[in-house]
């Protein structure tokens, strides 16, 4: 079944590149997950020839993005034209609402989950980036989220804060390698590590990564299913036994 719909989503890819190549300009894609998004960006660094490509959520550090592959000369405004809005909610700072229920509406709603991109929250208002599409439905229907009172627009330019809590892990590692940082990230032996990745557990970058002699550098996510996300954060210098200090973050 994964293999499918892997095949699935690549031919859609390369429809998206055929479909730019005969009409001349630019074709978008759905909302596409963090890993879809990885897949996406190598596929056509590989695949589409002198097309560009872009990967754009609404704002700067979306998770959820849609893809656009258009001809050079669409460089200076497809940005612009990418099929999405935002759609702010503003109600009582005393009423506490989730992205859970805020996903939770929507799916009520018989939208995919390919028309919504990222949903941020705070006190009394929360912002989703969405398809056009979901965005005239989202307008025109929901004035309640959960038992929640909302008033909602798409008029106004996204400006929430986006958060994101960490968990600081310090420690020492032997290497790099994906093992070891696999191995001192769910506290489990080197061992279990190994099985881990092997087993197609360990995403590096929202991509499987099964070598475990693979290096981990600065910046990377390592996702480990069961554990959690964490980033590798920095490489903090050597210990007299050439043991490497290294800081991990830990999403929470």
């Amino acid at each position: 079944m994964k293999d499918t719909s892997e095949k699935f989503f690549f031919a859609k890819l390369n429809d998206m590149a055929r479909l730019c190549e005969k009409n001349g300009s630019y074709c978008f894609s759905s909302f596409l997950d963090e890993r879809q998004c990885a897949e996406a960006e190598m596929w056509c660094r590989k695949n589409i020839g002198s097309l560009q490509f872009m990967l754009w959520g609404g704002f700067e550090g979306a998770k959820r993005k849609i893809l656009a592959v258009y001809q050079e000369y669409c460089s200076d405004f497809v940005k612009s034209e990418f099929p999405l809005k935002c759609v702010t909610f503003s109600y009582r700072k005393t009423d506490s609402l989730s992205h859970r229920d805020f996903l939770g509406t929507f799916m009520g709603m018989n939208l995919k989950r390919e028309t919504i991109g990222d949903i941020v929250t705070g006190e009394g208002s929360a912002q989703a980036i969405v398809t056009e599409t979901a965005s005239k439905l989202i307008c025109s229907s929901v004035s309640k989220i959960g038992k929640t009172g909302v008033k909602c627009t798409d008029t106004l330019p996204f400006e929430m804060s986006v958060q994101e809590n960490f968990q600081t892990l310090s420690g020492t590692v032997a290497s790099v390698r994906l093992d070891c940082i696999v191995s001192f990230a769910t506290g489990k032996s080197r061992e279990n590590a190994v099985k881990l990745i092997r087993s197609e557990k360990t995403d590096v970058n929202h991509l499987p990564r099964t070598s475990v002699s693979s290096e981990v550098r600065e910046g990377d996510v390592i996702s480990i299913r069961g554990t959690g996300r964490f980033v590798l954060k920095s490489i903090d210098g050597t210990t007299k036994k050439d043991r490497l200090h290294i800081t991990m973050l830990k999403y929470i």
